[in-house]
């Protein structure tokens, strides 16, 4: 069940919220969707779910329109607002019955479907309460059984974990990813490693335009252009001769030495090459002794700041 966005423009006045973004995702697929606050994500988002309908171009949802086919559409969406919305006054039983019957599921299927989503949204302590006594984490567990109560094809969740404990994090997340085995997501978070855990792949939104597209392992690689090592070598004659000697590798670009760490440098590669198997060579040529030789990997966190950091 895949979500095609093509050319998606939103205006507000003269402001572009989302300027002419396009981006495809796959059945079976979780994908994570990055950006600052006021980047886009969230009008994005409302208008896969049909809340909203575009300024110029089209969100295709299984082959259909969100200009034209906003029911059927709905149907195959399970939706879990940034701002969970939730009658408070009402029992976590009431309440799921009462979106189970909105979402058109059978009548006889419904006491099924709302003993499934208690369970695997962890409700079972709490499933008696009035929902306005929960705690916030336990308000929005019941926001993703109602997200989940008509078993939709997609799902997409806009902070799903806001509010919950480090145990509930983790048992949601395994959730996400259980349902991701079948289902298309579209995950947005403001918790960037929370994006690593689940996300097979990360969108990152800012100003209103995809500013990148990838697997984590991929805007890594993207994002330093070259190989990084940390090493350190022991049982050289001269740090001057040592640092000539690694500059010397047709493979390495730059090398610089850490301040206040002993025999330890960081080494840069050419773009597009690697050097671990020629500094290695070098150490057992001169007989020098390799006691580190550490790939630095760039932070999700740093690959962010600098895309959205004008």
């Amino acid at each position: 069940m895949s979500i095609v966005v093509e050319n998606l423009t939103k205006k507000y006045g003269t402001q572009k919220a989302v300027n002419n973004i396009s981006f495809k995702v796959e059945t079976g697929e979780i994908v994570g969707f990055l950006g600052p606050n006021g980047a886009g994500k969230t009008t994005t988002m409302k208008i896969i779910t049909c809340f909203m309908a575009p300024s110029e171009g089209d969100v295709k949802v299984s082959g259909h329109s969100v200009l034209e086919k906003q029911n059927e559409i709905k149907r195959l969406i399970g939706y879990l607002p940034e701002n969970n919305p939730l009658y408070y006054d009402m029992p976590v039983l009431d309440y799921l019955q009462f979106v189970a019957e909105l979402q058109g599921v059978r009548r006889d299927k419904i006491p099924l479907r709302i003993a499934e989503m208690v369970k695997v949204c962890g409700l079972n302590k709490e499933k008696h309460k009035i929902i306005g006594e929960l705690s916030k984490g336990y308000k929005q567990r019941v926001g993703l059984a109602q997200a989940l109560i008509h078993d939709p094809e997609i799902l997409i969740l806009d902070e799903p974990t806001t509010g919950l404990d480090p145990n509930q994090i983790v048992e949601i997340r395994k959730l996400i990813r259980e349902i991701g085995k079948e289902k298309t997501v579209i995950l947005s978070t403001h918790i960037l490693p929370e994006v690593e855990a689940i996300s097979d792949r990360i969108l990152i939104i800012n100003n209103g335009e995809i500013v990148a597209d990838g697997s984590p392992e991929m805007l890594r690689k993207q994002s330093h252009g070259q190989e990084v090592l940390q090493v350190q070598i022991a049982d050289y004659s001269s740090k001057d001769e040592l640092i000539t000697a690694l500059q010397s590798i047709e493979t390495v670009g730059m090398v610089d030495p850490i301040e206040g760490v002993d025999d330890t440098f960081i080494l840069n590669s050419k773009d597009g090459l690697s050097s671990s198997r020629n500094v290695f060579n070098l150490c057992v040529e001169k007989k020098w002794v390799l006691t580190q030789m550490t790939p630095i990997e760039t932070k999700l966190e740093d690959i962010f700041r600098e895309l959205t950091t004008n």
